[in-house]
């Protein structure tokens, strides 16, 4: 299943990650960096150094919540500790959690696929993994719009 699943959105953990797993299906989740807000490169302000921080919207409604920000510092945190990339750390916790069998990635530079390949040889601790899961807060089901009526076309 191509499901929307990292660090500050786990929504999916309540129902369609346990069918899945309890149904033998995969789990490719995406936007497992949270379109590069657990990269590290984002303010508080919805803005960042890179031309996608400064003009996607899309994100800004999905991840930047005061409680996502608690996620990500502990991320980063965690890859201060390791001498790695809070996108390694990202990572690696997809990597771990139950059922995952590879995250899609959306790498435009050569560092960033370099960056997510280094990433699979990072094995987090039991610690590590509490300490990245212990501030999330429920999420509104983001990422799955519903279309609009007016939009929805009748079999005929």
């Amino acid at each position: 299943m191509q499901n929307h699943y990292n660090l500050v959105y786990r929504e999916e953990e309540r129902e369609m990650n346990p069918l899945c797993l309890d149904n033998g299906v995969g789990l490719i989740p995406w936007s497992p960096l949270a379109r590069g807000f657990l990269a590290g490169n984002r303010d508080k302000g919805g803005s960042g150094p890179t031309a996608r921080a400064k003009q996607d919207d899309f994100a800004k409604n999905m991840y930047f919540r005061e409680y996502d920000f608690e996620v990500l510092s502990v991320v980063e945190q965690i890859a201060k500790e390791r001498s790695v990339t809070p996108s390694q750390i990202a990572c690696a916790w997809i990597l771990q959690a139950p059922g995952v069998t590879a995250p899609i990635i959306g790498a435009t530079k050569i560092a960033h696929l370099k960056e997510a390949i280094a990433a699979v040889d990072v094995k987090l601790t039991a610690d590590e993994i509490a300490a990245l899961e212990k501030p999330y807060r429920p999420h509104p089901i983001l990422g799955h719009e519903q279309p609009k009526p007016s939009r929805m076309v009748s079999a005929r």
